[in-house]
């Protein structure tokens, strides 16, 4: 289905052509000036450099030629040379029911599904999830429901970190407190325990601890760097420990992505690229595209054209370990051998944008990927709290992606404490309302820029705030339960009439740009695009629902078309809010 800028351009195409003028010249744009036109063409200023023609002239013969047509209720050339156009009623309620009809309400599926991967998770095994993560797994998940609407295969990935220092530490502390264990005897040959000899809450305790403890006690630090090489190298304790870990952390991990709306396809591990990468270093050496540079082993990705340094891309360190830059590479020789993907997409802080420029130059030089294949970086700006620093917890800590959802949730419980609900509707509504104030609220900035996190304007009912966009919703399923309550029988195929007057014009003006809003999104992956529309659909049909009265309505077809208006927001808003990862409840 093709959306409104498309069909107003081929008419314009057309009059550009008859007039003896390219068609190039046809692009038609939003209004810019809302008060004088819904949209515009500036065509005719560029095209009277070639013709030698005041821009004027040529846009008003383009407007004579469209003067009879019955898309417009106006069509206006203005000076220096603007066309500005307005359509008509029964344009604009024509493209609503052939919206209405369509399985995505007018976006058009891919005529070539791409293969996209996506690796949006990032998480370190052994640590809880905390409000660090939030951005890259909202934003990812938004991509990638996004790209899978408009018909692509989308794989996303969490991709945990679990197979560094960190898993030294853990093992080292372990075998300081517990040296009994099995796992730390070498000449053990039996099968290993099938329950770990810990729980989350201790590795959320043992890791800490560790961590800070090797900072101040270098011979801890050596310790824990040869326990990591030793798991590396396969020692047989050490990889039923990590095993154990990996086991504990991911059961944690999938509770609080599950909160979160947040769903991988694959549970993918730094570790898992372990197999590919001895073959994928022999090829860079083989290819004469890796050097040793003191002693450790680097591909340069400098060019020629660059106005700033970008350093080598480290392969092997010079006592042969590898380093995240390794297994990243070997990751993506991985998913080209499994997937084939087309793109793959990184959703990442943007302060690692040097790293992963490094990280691309460096699979593109060594053909680890080829042209047809986009490496895409989308680098996400700091969540930060009213201070304008990285959120924090009031002692100066790391807050708790569970405790934050905890927090939200219970503030909207305590806005909601006058709801004449039962427990269990009041307690869905408030984690679906809760996940929406912190959801929206993170997406609805543009991902690279940084924001401040809010609560009290996030969890606000008014305003563009996701509790915002859910109370819209639920008034259009209470308007099609008062439909049932007052026996009203409405089609649902019932047609939806040229608009009776400026807040339904506006409603329909807001729902029409549904199928360029997510093209952009995908093509862009910004989810923030989609939050504008939304918030611009709810703004336009809360003026509508106020200022008409939809059921009282004594004009039956009138009625009926406001019905058939009302259902399609609800159903277009429900679609829109799933792109974005958030469900609506029933009341509010």
């Amino acid at each position: 289905m093709k959306n409104i800028m498309s069909l107003l351009q081929e008419e314009l195409s057309a009059a550009f052509e008859k007039a003896g003028y390219e068609k190039k010249y046809a692009k038609v744009t939003l209004s810019n000036r809302p008060d004088l036109c819904q949209y515009q063409c500036n065509g005719a200023l560029a095209a009277a450099k070639q013709y030698h023609k005041a821009p004027i002239q040529i846009a008003n013969e383009v407007v004579d030629s469209l003067s009879q047509s019955d898309t417009f209720q106006e069509i206006v050339a203005q000076m220096p040379g603007f066309i500005n156009m307005t359509v008509s009623d029964a344009f604009l309620a024509d493209f609503m029911n052939k919206m209405n009809e369509d399985e995505l309400f007018g976006c058009d599926k891919a005529e070539q599904p791409e293969t996209i991967v996506i690796d949006y998770g990032g998480a370190n095994v052994a640590k809880p999830l905390h409000v660090g993560h939030l951005r890259s797994a909202v934003i990812g998940e938004s991509i990638k429901r996004t790209a899978r609407y408009l018909g692509h295969k989308v794989i996303g990935d969490v991709h945990l970190g679990d197979w560094g220092l960190q898993i030294g530490l853990i093992i080292t502390e372990l075998k300081h407190r517990q040296p009994e264990l099995v796992y730390f005897d070498e000449s053990y040959e039996g099968e290993y325990p099938a329950e770990p000899p810990f729980t989350m809450a201790d590795l959320e305790e043992i890791y800490p601890y560790a961590s800070g403890y090797s900072k101040e006690h270098e011979d801890y630090k050596e310790e824990a760097q040869t326990a990591t090489a030793e798991l590396q190298a396969g020692r047989k304790g050490y990889l039923a420990l990590w095993q154990h870990i990996i086991n504990v952390s991911v059961a944690d991990l999938r509770k609080i992505y599950t909160r979160l709306n947040v769903d991988f396809d694959l549970w993918k591990k730094e570790s898992d690229a372990q197999p590919y990468i001895p073959q994928m270093v022999q090829d860079m050496k083989d290819g004469g595209y890796a050097h040793i540079d003191q002693g450790a082993l680097v591909v340069d990705v400098q060019e020629e054209t660059d106005t700033k340094e970008i350093p080598p891309c480290m392969i092997l360190k010079s006592n042969g370990a590898t380093l995240y830059n390794t297994t990243d590479l070997a990751t993506i020789v991985e998913r080209r051998k499994l997937f084939d993907p087309s793109r793959i997409i990184y959703v990442v802080d943007k302060r690692q944008s040097l790293y992963f420029e490094q990280v691309f130059r460096c699979a593109r030089k060594t053909k680890i990927i080829g042209e047809d294949v986009d490496l895409i970086f989308v680098g996400f700006g700091t969540m930060n709290g009213k201070d304008g620093k990285p959120f924090k917890t009031r002692d100066g800590g790391v807050l708790r992606l569970e405790q934050l959802l905890g927090d939200v949730e219970e503030q909207v419980r305590n806005k909601m404490a006058d709801r004449d609900m039962p427990e269990d509707v009041l307690k869905d509504a408030a984690a679906k309302i809760g996940l929406a104030a912190i959801k929206y609220g993170d997406l609805s900035n543009q991902a690279s820029k940084d924001y401040v996190f809010d609560v009290e304007r996030f969890t606000s009912f008014e305003g563009n705030t996701g509790p915002y966009i859910l109370y819209t919703i639920v008034r259009t399923k209470s308007l099609m339960a008062k439909l049932q309550a007052n026996d009203i029988r409405v089609a649902e195929d019932a047609k939806i009439l040229p608009a009776q007057n400026k807040t339904v014009t506006d409603v329909m003006l807001a729902l029409s740009k549904w199928s360029d809003t997510v093209s952009a999104a995908y093509q862009e992956q910004a989810p923030h695009k989609i939050c504008q529309f939304v918030y611009e659909l709810c703004d336009a049909y809360n003026k509508f629902y106020h200022e008409n009265k939809i059921l009282a309505n004594e004009n039956v077809a009138e009625r009926d078309s406001w019905i058939a208006l009302s259902r399609l927001v609800g159903k277009v808003l429900e679609q829109a809010i799933d792109l974005l990862g958030l469900e609506a409840p029933d009341r509010m």
